[in-house]
């Protein structure tokens, strides 16, 4: 089974920027899509970023121009890179392999 950690979440002001970072345990992580969605308050969770087992990207409407995923399949890690954060954006981000695990889970808290 596969396991995901989650990490890099944190306080940031409107503006600021951070990396998370999403590391896979078990399996074989190089064949998976590996995707980033989001969680906030009160809100259903929704899709913000895919990247393939090929590398290929897609990014949801609202984090477009501002969010950029990656993978590194050496380390077995898949890479949210958030800049020009908004308090819009505040929400525990999950990563997510193919269509059957998910991570626990990090806070991303914007605010001044």
């Amino acid at each position: 089974q596969v396991q995901l950690v989650e990490s890099g979440g944190g306080l940031v002001p409107p503006g600021g920027s951070l990396r998370l970072s999403c590391t896979a345990s078990g399996g074989i992580f190089s064949t998976y899509n590996m995707y980033w969605y989001r969680q906030a308050p009160g809100k259903e969770r929704e899709w913000v970023a895919l990247i393939t087992n090929r590398g290929g990207r897609n990014m949801a409407g609202s984090v477009a121009g501002r969010f950029t995923i990656s993978r590194d399949n050496a380390k077995n890690t898949v890479y949210l890179q958030m800049n020009n954060l908004k308090s819009e954006d505040t929400a525990v981000y999950y990563c997510r392999a193919d269509n059957t695990f998910w991570g626990q889970g990090t806070q991303v808290t914007v605010s001044a």
